[in-house]
């Protein structure tokens, strides 16, 4: 058998897993900062893959080490409309004295691959270079066009990712009015008869936000009324303890409605601890969609203990569900009050589509044929991906990246969690999937 033929031979399936451990082994931990290692190594890595099965990837970099790798692919039916596929390549930080295994060795262990990025998302990635380069070798041209995107710096917001891609180079997506990634199509088992696989429809708006009150400076040991760190940290108190109210968007309507009728019984989304009680590991993720929030993540203030200091800082990690941007802020500057000055550090739009169409019917189609107890259902996001910089250009974005997990797998907690791992099995069933969406699609 010559060379050739044995690339040939070579699957999806066969090569999955090593991809995502290679893709794993690249620190690409992301402080937002640029201090980092940054994405360069794994974006030329990515087009070597692509590069090596004929393919033509380009490299962006939007900030010295800041790269994103994207390739075209020709359809059989260049007139249709474009499909993108895009993941990123960042991670969060890890440290490794909290892990099982090290977060950068991709090491293979109780039939998973552990590491940072294994859900967030270098298993995507893996999955999406197996399918591509098996259907490259093999000549199975898709059915239209598909881009591919592999990006930079979405878990700091997609400013040198997406973002930059779409407002400096927006000629890449040229025809392109759909899209897959990130944070969908993984299973929530109901029965043996019955799992659902959840499709991200939507996500929530983001405003990353720093907080600061101005006091007087003082000495520490005399009474001072005017402390800048104590008004802070009460109005930071008051946001933290805060439930909002219950909003029930179109999107979690149809999710509560679909996951009572699989569980047999109404969800109440107004009995917010009884309905999450029933959702198992998928509870976290859930939970937040159900309402705004609003998390305090930093506190800063002086510089010596027996100084008052004239000004204190804090950070809120505030989410907003589409279509109440607005009831957010207003609830926000009630709590904050008049003393406390707020500023955007990052902020971005909610998106919401439908759970219909062609490509909703190919992924149900896709993964009905390997798995004959899936039924696929929409579900939103607590947090927020690179569909909304997407969005901007009219491309409709859906949560895509097939996984068939084990009931006692605590997905959700594997999101910027420790001892982050994916199946084995699910990378390759997520092969089978993608492979028979591209061809439905």
């Amino acid at each position: 058998m010559s060379e050739t033929d044995t690339a040939r031979s070579v699957t999806g399936e066969d090569e999955v897993v090593d991809l995502c451990r290679e893709l794993i082994r690249f620190d690409t931990s992301n402080y937002a900062d640029h201090s980092g290692p940054c994405e360069r190594a794994a974006a030329e890595y990515v087009a070597e893959k692509l590069a090596e099965v004929g393919l033509e990837p380009q490299v962006f970099e939007s900030h010295r080490g800041r790269a994103s790798t994207v390739a075209r692919i020709e359809g059989e039916d260049p007139s249709r409309p474009a499909l993108l596929i895009h993941g990123h390549l960042d991670v969060v930080p890890a440290n490794a004295a909290d892990w099982t295994h090290d977060p950068f060795s991709g090491e293979v262990a109780d039939g998973c691959v552990w590491g940072r990025g294994a859900v967030d998302m270098k298993d995507m990635d893996a999955m999406t270079l197996a399918v591509v380069r098996d259907r490259m070798r093999s000549g199975r041209r898709p059915p239209r066009d598909i881009v591919l995107a592999f990006l930079a710096d979405e878990e700091a917001g997609g400013t040198y990712g997406a973002r930059y891609l779409v407002d400096h180079h927006p000629g890449l997506f040229e025809g392109v009015t759909e899209a897959i990634s990130e944070v969908g199509g993984f299973s929530f088992t109901v029965s043996e008869q019955r799992r659902l696989y959840l499709i991200q429809t939507a996500e929530k708006g983001m405003h990353w936000m720093k907080l600061t009150v101005a006091g007087t400076a003082g000495h520490g040991s005399m009474i001072h009324r005017d402390n800048a760190i104590t008004e802070l940290s009460e109005a930071v108190a008051r946001v933290g303890r805060h439930k909002f109210p219950v909003r029930v968007t179109k999107t979690t309507r149809a999710f509560l409605d679909e996951l009572g009728d699989a569980l047999g019984t109404e969800l109440d989304p107004e009995d917010m601890e009884s309905t999450l009680a029933r959702l198992g590991g998928i509870a976290k993720l859930i939970g937040a969609t159900l309402s705004n929030t609003a998390n305090p993540t930093q506190l800063n203030a002086g510089y010596k203990v027996n100084v008052i200091p004239g000004e204190a800082t804090a950070h809120i990690d505030g989410r907003f569900l589409p279509g109440h941007e607005e009831e957010f802020l207003t609830d926000l500057d009630r709590l904050l009050g008049p003393n406390v000055r707020r500023e955007d550090v990052h902020a971005d739009k909610a998106v919401e589509t439908g759970f219909d169409g062609a490509l909703v019917e190919a992924m149900q189609s896709a993964l009905l044929a390997e798995d004959p107890a899936a039924k696929a259902i929409p579900y939103m996001l607590s947090g927020g991906t690179d569909a909304k910089s997407f969005d901007d250009l009219g491309i409709r974005g859906f949560g895509f990246a097939p996984l068939k997990l084990p009931p006692e797998l605590d997905f959700a907690g594997m999101f910027h969690g420790v001892d982050e791992r994916v199946p084995v099995d699910g990378l390759k069933f997520g092969v089978r999937v993608l492979d028979r969406f591209i061809d439905a699609s």
